[in-house]
């Protein structure tokens, strides 16, 4: 997975489509990425202990990695990244739409 934490991403698919975000998080055992704003769901929890908080909770849920594109502000759209080496041997990200190096 090309995707990092803290990178801005455009959901592709389902009905949050075409929102965007920032990564907080990453499975890569699952395939999945939490994205803040995105995939929204409320959670109706009881208090377990004295002092903890009870009622109706909305909180992020994770989202498959293949309904995100990453953003680039260069391009203004959802994009595949690339991985380009220089001459070190350092690898880097691109975008394969503009080559810009993120």
């Amino acid at each position: 997975m090309k995707l990092r934490k803290g990178d801005t991403v455009i959901v592709n698919s389902g009905t949050e489509k075409g929102k965007k975000g920032k990564i907080l998080e990453i499975s890569l055992k699952e395939n999945k990425v939490l994205v803040e704003g995105i995939n929204v769901r409320t959670i109706h929890s009881k208090a377990k202990k004295a002092g903890q908080e009870s009622g109706i909770i909305k909180r992020e849920k994770m989202i498959d990695a293949s309904k995100v594109n990453f953003f680039c502000e260069k391009c203004d759209k959802g994009v595949k990244l690339g991985i380009k080496e220089d001459k070190d041997g350092n690898k880097a990200r691109i975008c394969r739409k503009c080559g810009e190096i993120k």
